[in-house]
Order: C-alpha cells, then sequence, then structure tokens
C-alpha cells in the first residue's frame, strides 16, 4: 500500500519560513514525478512545484519561484518544499503527490496525473 504523509504545515507571520515533509511508504517506482499541490478555501487545487526523481528537474508555478524549494532524499523516502518568503496568498492545504513517470506526461506544474496522493498539511499566512 503506497502511503504518502505529510507534516509541517502551521501559521506564520507574511515574510516567514515553513519546510513541508512528505514521507512516502510503499512506492516503488524508482523514475517519478513527484510534486506539491495546493487548494485554498473556494479555489481549485493547483500545482506548486515538481520534481524529476531520477534527473532531479524542478519545475514551480511563477507565483512561487525564488521563494519554494522541492527537494527529495531518497535514503529517507522523502519529499520537501522549502518556503520561504511566505505571502497571505500562500494559504492552502498542501498536498504531495507522485506518479510513475510516463511516456508523453512531462514532469511538470501541468501534470494532471498524479497516481498518489497524501491527506494534506494546512499552512496559514497572515499578514
Amino acid at each position: 500500500q503506497v502511503l504518502l504523509v505529510e507534516s509541517g504545515g502551521d501559521s506564520v507571520q507574511a515574510g516567514g519560513s515553513l519546510r513541508l515533509s512528505c514521507a512516502v511508504s510503499g512506492y516503488s517506482y524508482r523514475v517519478s514525478c513527484m510534486g506539491w499541490y495546493r487548494q485554498a478555501s473556494g479555489k481549485e487545487r493547483e500545482a506548486v512545484a515538481t520534481i524529476e526523481t531520477e534527473r532531479f528537474t524542478t519545475t514551480y508555478i511563477d507565483s512561487v519561484k525564488g521563494r519554494f524549494t522541492i527537494s527529495q532524499d531518497n535514503s529517507e523516502n522523502t519529499l520537501y518544499l522549502q518556503m520561504n518568503g511566505l505571502k497571505p496568498e500562500d494559504t492552502a492545504t498542501y498536498y504531495c503527490a507522485a506518479a510513475p513517470l510516463r511516456i508523453g506526461v512531462p514532469c511538470n506544474v501541468g501534470h494532471g496525473q498524479m497516481d498518489y496522493w497524501g491527506q494534506g498539511t494546512q499552512v496559514s499566512v497572515s499578514s
């Protein structure tokens, strides 16, 4: 059974930092697309950042470029999202997701075929 468990969400003031973690278990695809998504209240879920696990290629949505960093620790089977310079508009539930890398489906923030999802962790940023 594949499990993705997020942690690290919190309430912070604008300008603060958080690091989200996603512990992955039961997942055996060596070459994968993994990502962080978020959903704010009343809005659709959006991709925030992705990473291709073999070449470590990363992509970000424009609104977080230069502030967020996605990374992975294969030895710990953990995905991270370092978030700096947080803004109130970053307030959302953040989810990690994973899928095996598929031919014809690029690993970027347009990826819409994630197979596995975590339960989410809440990030709240006050002004």
